[in-house]
């Protein structure tokens, strides 16, 4: 049984109609770049908007970086790039302490983390060490090089990809690393049509060279904010872990999705719901990210693999399953609204 709705501001129409104008500039800039992807790019945007990490896993030349590329552009971020290696250091991340001589002291020069929009590239070929590195910066938005901890740059989002076809010298990522990100993306091959836009668009030119900043770290941080206002009714939160505790009690899962997946997903839900307009969430915004947030927080029993199950399979399963609540209006009423979740 759910709580009771507890006295909070609710976004206002203006605050939405902000941060929506902010979302469809960028996604129109970003298609400009990328052809056929608007699905990919909004769940990016709610990403960003919930400051969560995605991990893009899909096989090489799809357009991963150029999409990361895009979106650093369009928010005139600072982007780094890491080609993830089985021989890269922690300190090839973080940076290190160098003795300057002239001064006599130890001063430090920062590692290719130190950006706002990190690509991550092929995370998974990294040994443990430089895992962990990259982890604390992900959770904790900071790095400790020589027991000095320094604060990262905000806003800061990580965007790892992830081969799924070639394992060889690969390192499997830790559960707690893959928590750690928001959702789980792939982009896929674009259709014929689309193909054909790709080889017409950069025949001559490329297209990322036009892009230019449209939202700065305080636009971001105003959206933010404003996501997390967003009205989720007591329904839409039973929904949400109707679903999540699904995924625990599901005969074919060995690990459902922990508490951090039902936080996921009722962000992302008010993030969804802002960038389309809305001051409130709705079941549909639930499942339509129900994949990208909890599938990767997902582990099947040895069995169903060997069924050639899949976690998508079980997941279709569980919404298909789970009834939906029903609700004539799923907007706050007077003098109630829903805390935030923090």
């Amino acid at each position: 049984m759910s709580e009771a709705p507890i006295q909070l501001p609710v976004a206002s129409t203006q605050e939405i109609i902000g941060l929506q104008q902010i979302a469809n500039r960028i996604r129109d800039q970003i298609a400009r770049v990328i052809v056929g992807k608007e699905a990919t790019i909004d769940l990016l945007l709610a990403a960003l908007f919930c400051d969560g990490h995605v991990l893009l896993e899909d096989v090489p030349g799809v357009g991963k970086t150029m999409l990361a590329k895009s979106l650093a552009r369009s928010l005139g971020c600072t982007f780094n790039r890491i080609q993830f290696t089985p021989d890269l250091l922690p300190s090839d991340i973080t940076g290190v302490n160098v003795f300057n001589q002239q001064r006599d002291e130890f001063e430090y020069r920062s590692g290719p983390i130190m950006a706002q929009i990190v690509l991550a590239d092929e995370v998974n070929r990294a040994g443990p060490r430089t895992q962990s590195a990259l982890l604390e910066a992900m959770e904790e938005r900071q790095v400790t090089v020589d027991g000095e901890t320094r604060r990262l740059p905000y806003p800061f989002l990580v965007l790892a990809t992830q081969n799924p076809i070639e394992l060889e010298g690969t390192f499997p990522l830790p559960e707690a690393q893959v928590d750690r990100f928001l959702m789980r993306v792939g982009v896929g091959y674009p259709k014929r049509n689309e193909e054909r836009q790709i080889l017409r668009r950069f025949r001559t030119e490329n297209p990322l060279d036009e892009i230019e900043p449209l939202a700065d770290a305080d636009d971001l941080r105003r959206a933010h904010a404003t996501c997390r206002t967003v009205f989720v009714h007591p329904a839409v939160e039973d929904y949400i872990l109707d679903l999540v505790i699904a995924t625990r009690e599901h005969a074919d899962t060995e690990l459902g999705a922990s508490p951090r997946g039902s936080l996921a997903l009722y962000r992302t839900g008010q993030a969804i719901a802002a960038m389309r307009g809305r001051t409130y969430v709705i079941p549909d915004d639930v499942q339509e990210l129900a994949t990208p947030v909890l599938g990767h927080r997902v582990i099947l029993q040895p069995d169903a693999r060997l069924r050639r199950r899949t976690v998508g399979h079980v997941l279709e399963e569980i919404m298909a399953k789970t009834p939906v609540p029903v609700e004539e209006v799923w907007q706050p009423t007077a003098g109630t609204a829903s805390k935030p979740v923090t």
